[in-house]
């Protein structure tokens, strides 16, 4: 029926006052066209809708400005979400209980930067947290922004982290004194795990390449091993390029070409200081959001080295920037799967950053942090 009926709508269509009015068929046209491009309603489960509670630590030094900037459009914006605060430092011997057992009630958790003391045997909470709850997997995102010159064009990097062994595990003692032994521990299990996290997430955000880390050339059992891993997921996924790059090659890669780069796979230590130097590139540490997930919880705070979060002057003068961990919290809002309100976060920031009236001083301005956040909240739609 449709075939025969083709030809007849064919002829119609020549001899319709359409045909002698361009204008009156373009309008025509269009409106089809529009019509079979119209986007398909999204539909949420019952109960996807609900407000959900967020564990939510301040933090030190500027984590209290900044995670207040992120309740404020929060609230402007009527986000199905609601905050459980609770006042953790990095000074403590170890994170305590009832926030444990918030982040494991609630799966999702927004943090703000928690000072590590150099040195004295005092272990990490950020460690602590990761460890505690399997966050296995850190992911930066640095891109460039509209509007913020930086010196490299086209910059859009993943950096996935391995967050539980490596360097990080914390396994150190004195074997006598003046010598002091630090083991890393690479497992195939985990090895497995962040590379088939890092190529589920190429997969699933349509990106096309995987670059594996690594130092095999030196530490052939274990970075090997690590290697060896990503090889054996890499064959699981086709249509997903993968290659590798000794980690002091990508270093300097990432500070001439880095839009060679794509999604990066790394050991623990690695992710660290790749996701920082891709930060700078992209347009420094202040815009760059992250997060730590696991199959059961997340931890959602800014990308890269939170550095900044004991600088007393930015404390002060409430200046500290308040983009990467707004951004962070638009990824935690997609997360909870309110991708509306993830989308019109991430718009406004965007929108603010590009029209440069209202930057702080790591981005060449001189708004303080309230200017910020209250030009985010104008430029909501």
């Amino acid at each position: 029926m449709a075939r025969r009926s083709l030809p007849i709508l064919k002829q119609l269509l020549s001899k319709s006052p359409s045909s002698e009015n361009p204008a009156l068929f373009s309008s025509c046209f269009k409106s089809t066209i529009d019509a079979q491009n119209r986007s398909v309603t999204y539909m949420p489960r019952p109960g996807d809708g609900a407000p959900r509670a967020v564990t939510l630590i301040p933090g030190d030094g500027i984590g209290p400005l900044v995670t207040g900037a992120v309740e404020q459009v929060m609230d402007a914006m009527h986000a199905p979400v609601y905050f459980e605060k609770f006042d953790v430092h990095g000074d403590m011997k170890k994170v305590p209980q009832e926030v444990i057992d918030s982040i494991k009630k609630n799966k999702v958790c927004l943090k703000g930067g928690l000072v590590t003391p150099v040195g004295g045997g005092v272990s990490s909470l950020n460690v602590q947290l990761r460890k505690e709850l399997d966050l296995y997997a850190s992911l930066v995102n640095c891109f460039n922004l509209p509007g913020l010159p930086t010196r490299h064009e086209n910059v859009d990097i993943v950096v996935i982290r391995e967050n539980t062994e490596g360097e990080y595990s914390g396994l150190e003692h004195e074997v006598v004194p003046g010598v002091v032994e630090s083991l890393k521990v690479i497992t195939k299990f985990c090895s497995e795990r962040i590379a088939k996290y890092a190529f589920e997430y190429a997969y699933l955000n349509n990106r096309k390449k995987v670059t594996a880390v690594h130092k095999a050339n030196i530490m052939k059992l274990a970075d090997g091993l690590f290697l060896e891993s990503c090889r054996e997921v890499a064959t699981k996924y086709p249509g997903i390029k993968y290659n590798e790059v000794i980690v002091d090659n990508c270093c300097m890669q990432l500070v001439s070409k880095p839009e060679q780069f794509d999604v990066m796979v790394t050991p623990n230590l690695y992710g660290n200081l790749v996701a920082n130097t891709a930060a700078g590139i992209a347009g420094g540490t202040g815009v760059m959001p992250g997060g730590n997930v696991g199959a059961d919880h997340a931890v959602f705070e800014q990308g890269a080295s939170a550095g900044n979060v004991g600088n007393e002057r930015l404390v002060e003068q409430k200046k500290a920037n308040p983009v990467a961990l707004l951004l962070s919290s638009a990824m935690m809002l997609r997360h909870l799967q309110f991708p509306s309100f993830a989308d019109r976060l991430e718009t406004a920031v965007k929108k603010v950053i590009f029209e440069g009236k209202y930057r702080t001083k790591d981005l060449g301005g001189q708004s303080t942090t309230q200017e910020v956040v209250d030009a985010v909240i104008a430029a909501l739609d």
